[in-house]
C-alpha cells in the first residue's frame, strides 16, 4: 500500500524545478562557491528535506531562490522555474524586483530559525501579520484583522486577541515561532521554506511545531522545503531528502531510502553520529570515520575507513549491559559526594508595575537537593524556564541563592568570602552554550587560555604557561600554530574546543557544561561529546551536563535529573529512565524526541500519504 501511494505522490505536478543552481561570492581571498551546481525539484504538497552541516549551502540555496542575498560580490547562475499562480512559469533567479515582491510572502514564504530577529520589536505581532495580508490581498483593514485572528487560532496560539496586541518580547520562543508560521501561511502560499525553524526550541515545543506544520501543509496542499541539520526531525517531516556538503548535493532519495540504505559515505556519517535512544554507545562515530578529502578537495570515502555502514559503526561502539553496570558501580564506590546540594532556592525580584515600586518574586529554583559523586556525569534536563541554568550558575555562586546549602568537597561554599570563592573557582568551572560570546574577540586564543593561569599564578612563568597552552590546544584537537589567531577565525565547534581548553587550564575537578553543544551541528556535536568523555577519564573530571536534548544527555550521563518549574521531578539511571519513566513530565519529554527509527518513518510516510489521498 505504501508503494502504491508513494507512486501516486510522485505523479503530482512539479511546483519548482531547479537546475544547475550556482551562487558564488567574489572575495579578496578568491571565489567562494556557496552553492555549486545543484539540481532538485519540489512537487505540490511535498516536503523536501535539505540536510547538511553549517556551511554546506542549505540556507544560501533558499535565500538564492528568493533573491534575499543582496548584490555585493554575488553572482547566480542556473534556473529555478516556479509555477506561479499570478505570473505563470518564471525563473526566480532572473525575476525582476517587482515580480519578486509579488511572489515573496504571497506564493513563496519563509520561516527563519530565530523568530526574535525576524519580527519587528516595535510593532505588535498582529500588525506584522496584517501587513502581509494587506500587501498581497485586496481586503479592508477590518477583514485583515479578522483573518489574522483566525490565523492565530489556526496555529493554536492561546488567546488570539492578546497575542494580536502583544509585542514579540512578550511571547515565548514557541509562541513567536507560531506567529512566524501564521505570517508565512497568511496568503496560502504554494511553497513554504522552513530554514531551521525548530533548532532553538525545546523538544516538546519542537514536536508541537512540527505537528502543526504537517497539519497545515496537508490542509492547504502546500509544498515545504525543510532545511535542518537534525536528521531526526527530517525523518518525521520529509518525503524526500537532499544531503548537501560544500555547496553540492551528495545524495538525494526518499526519506526511507536515506535512512535504510544510504549510499554516500557522508550521509552514513551523518546518520551514525546521532546520539541514540535505542542503545548506549561508548563512543559516537564521526563524519571523519567515513569520509576524507582527495587532492582536489572532493569528498570521498576514506581509503582506510573505520566503518563502511551505519550498522557496523553502531555495533562496534555499543556498550553492553555488563559494561553499563560496571560503569555505574564504579561511581557508586565513591561514598563521599564531591558536591552536595541541600534545599537550594533561587529567587528573582521582578517589578509588577513599571510605574510603581511594588516588587514581586519569581522562584527559579525551588528547594532542590541532590548529590554528585567524583568521576560522575550527572545529566540535568528540562525545558527552557525550568531553572536548569539558574541552578548551574547558583552552584558556582555566579548568582547568589536565596537559601540552602552548597557543599563542595566537604565545605559549605555559601559561607566563603568573595576572595575565597574566587580561589575555589579554580576547581569549579563552567562551559557556556555560546563559545563566541564567551571569548574576547580582541584577544588571541592563546592569551585567552593563558589568562586564567596568570590570574591564579599557575606554572612558574609565562614560558611554562605557553607550553601548557600548546599542550591543551593539541589535547582538544587544535594545532599549536593557531595560538595567535582570534576567535572569529574559527568555526563554532573549534571555538567550543577553545573554551574547553581554557576551562582545563586551571586543572579543575568539577565542570558544569551548560547547553555546551546545543548550538553545534550533529557531526561537530559528536566530536565535542567524545572529547568531553575522553577528558573526563584522562583528567578525573566530574560533570553536571545541562541540556534540553535527552538523547545527548542519555549518551553523556551516568545519572539523569529531570527538572520542571524549579523542582527535580525524577532522578535515575538513563537506561531505567528511558525504558520506565515514572513521572508524566519525563514521559512527555521522551515521547517528543524525534527518533528517526525506520518503523516510525514508515508510519509517518503512510499517514502523510493517506492524508493527501483523503484531501
Amino acid at each position: 500500500m505504501l508503494n502504491r501511494l508513494h507512486t501516486g505522490k510522485l505523479q503530482q505536478e512539479v511546483l519548482l524545478e531547479v537546475k544547475n543552481l550556482q551562487t558564488h561570492y567574489q572575495t579578496p581571498g578568491g571565489v567562494i562557491r556557496a552553492v555549486d551546481g545543484i539540481d532538485f525539484s519540489i512537487r505540490k504538497g511535498e516536503t523536501l528535506g535539505i540536510v547538511g552541516e553549517s556551511g554546506s549551502g542549505k540556507s544560501v540555496t533558499a535565500l538564492s531562490l528568493l533573491q534575499l542575498l543582496g548584490a555585493q560580490g554575488k553572482s547566480m547562475e542556473g534556473e529555478a522555474i516556479f509555477q506561479s499562480r499570478q505570473l505563470g512559469p518564471i525563473n526566480l533567479l532572473k525575476a525582476t524586483s517587482q515580480q519578486m515582491r509579488q511572489i515573496r510572502g504571497n506564493e513563496i514564504s519563509i520561516i527563519f530559525q530565530e523568530p526574535m530577529t525576524s519580527l519587528n520589536p516595535v510593532y505588535t505581532c498582529g500588525n506584522q501579520v496584517m501587513e502581509t495580508i494587506l500587501l498581497h490581498r485586496r481586503v479592508s483593514h477590518d477583514e485583515a484583522r479578522r483573518q489574522t485572528l483566525a490565523l492565530f487560532d489556526r496555529v493554536q496560539l492561546p488567546k488570539p486577541e492578546r497575542i494580536f496586541k502583544a509585542y514579540p518580547h512578550q511571547l515565548s520562543g514557541g509562541q513567536k515561532q507560531r506567529v512566524m508560521i501564521a505570517m508565512a501561511l497568511s496568503c496560502d502560499p504554494q511553497l513554504v521554506i522552513a530554514d531551521e525553524p525548530t533548532t532553538a526550541l525545546d523538544v516538546t515545543v519542537q514536536s508541537s511545531i512540527l505537528k502543526l506544520m504537517a497539519e497545515l501543509r496537508d490542509d492547504i496542499n502546500t509544498a515545504v522545503m525543510f532545511i535542518t541539520h537534525d536528521l531526526g526531525v527530517i525523518a518525521e517531516v520529509a518525503d524526500r531528502v537532499m544531503v548537501m556538503w560544500g555547496g553540492k548535493a551528495v545524495e538525494e532519495a526518499d526519506v526511507l531510502d536515506i535512512f535504510s540504505r544510504p549510499k554516500h559515505p557522508y550521509t552514513k556519517g551523518l546518520l551514525a553520529c546521532r546520539p541514540r535512544l535505542d542503545m548506549t554507545l561508548k563512543v559516537l562515530p564521526t563524519i571523519t570515520d567515513f569520509v576524507a578529502l582527495d587532492s582536489s578537495g572532493q569528498l570521498i570515502e576514506r581509503p582506510d575507513a573505520r566503518y563502511h555502514s551505519v550498522g557496523e559503526a553502531l555495533l562496534m561502539n555499543v556498550e553492553t549491559t555488563e559494561e553499563i553496570n560496571k560503569r555505574h558501580l564504579q561511581v557508586l564506590k565513591n561514598t563521599r559526594p564531591l558536591l552536595e546540594i541541600n534545599e537550594l532556592k533561587v529567587e528573582f525580584d521582578v517589578s509588577l508595575n513599571p510605574f510603581k515600586r511594588q516588587q514581586g518574586k519569581v522562584t527559579a529554583v525551588d528547594g532542590v537537593s541532590f548529590k554528585v559523586y567524583p568521576g560522575e556525569t550527572l545529566g540535568l534536563v528540562g525545558e527552557s524556564g525550568c531553572g536548569k541554568t539558574s541552578l548551574g550558575r547558583s552552584i558556582l555562586r555566579l548568582m547568589e541563592p536565596s537559601s540552602g546549602e552548597i557543599i563542595f568537597d566537604g565545605q559549605n561554599i555559601r559561607k566563603l568570602s568573595n576572595r575565597d570563592m574566587r580561589l575555589l573557582r579554580r576547581q569549579m568551572q563552567i562551559i557556556f552554550q555560546d563559545p563566541y560570546a564567551s571569548l574576547n574577540p580582541r584577544q588571541t586564543i592563546g592569551s585567552a587560555i593563558m589568562e586564567p593561569m596568570q590570574i591564579h599564578k599557575l606554572q612558574q612563568n609565562d614560558k611554562q604557561r605557553r607550553e601548557r597552552v600548546m599542550y591543551l590546544l593539541e589535547r582538544v584537537g587544535l594545532q599549536p600554530d593557531q595560538y595567535h589567531r582570534y576567535p572569529h577565525e574559527f568555526s563554532g565547534g573549534q571555538r567550543q574546543r577553545i573554551c574547553i581548553a581554557r576551562t582545563l587550564a586551571l586543572e579543575p575537578r568539577f565542570i558544569i557544561c551548560d547547553e555546551s553543544v546545543s548550538a553545534l551541528d550533529v557531526s561537530v556535536q559528536a566530536q565535542v561529546l567524545n572529547l568531553l568523555n575522553e577528558l573526563k577519564n584522562d583528567f578525573g573530571l566530574t560533570y553536571i551536563f545541562i541540556s534540553h536534548d535527552l538523547s545527548v544527555v542519555k549518551f553523556m550521563a551516568d545519572r539523569i535529573m529531570v527538572m520542571q518549574r524549579g523542582k527535580i521531578v525524577e532522578t535515575g539511571y538513563p537506561e531505567q529512565m528511558f525504558e520506565h519513566p515514572r513521572d508524566e513530565y519525563t514521559r512527555s519529554l521522551i515521547k517528543a524526541i524525534p527518533r528517526g527509527d525506520l518503523e516510525d518513518i514508515r508510519k509517518a510516510q503512510l499517514a502523510r500519504m493517506l492524508a493527501r489521498k483523503a484531501g
